[in-house]
């Protein structure tokens, strides 16, 4: 059931984000900020595969897993708060 909600409120949310994208911006916008979601949205519609993951990242090996909860919450750190940053950034507070 939380992943559920997890997926739901992530695919209303990125929408949103597509739809505002593209009403100020036009297409390429929309696809500029779909492509940007992308991440986050696997991280949270995905946590399981993304934190078994092991193996290198740009020349970093990872030895061991990540907790599903803790890249499901770094999904909506980024979804979320990335946003937020950028709201408070584009009005000058």
């Amino acid at each position: 059931m939380p992943r559920l909600i997890n997926r739901s409120l992530s695919f209303l949310i990125c929408f949103t984000y597509v739809v505002a994208a593209y009403s100020h911006g036009g297409g390429a916008s929309a696809l500029k900020v779909g492509a940007g979601l992308v991440l986050p949205m696997a991280c949270i519609w995905f946590p399981d595969p993304l934190g078994e993951y092991s193996g290198t990242i740009r020349g970093q090996s990872m030895t061991s897993s990540t907790p599903a909860f803790l890249v499901c919450a770094g999904g909506w750190l980024v979804l979320v708060g990335a946003s937020v940053i950028g709201y408070f950034l584009s009005q000058g507070i």
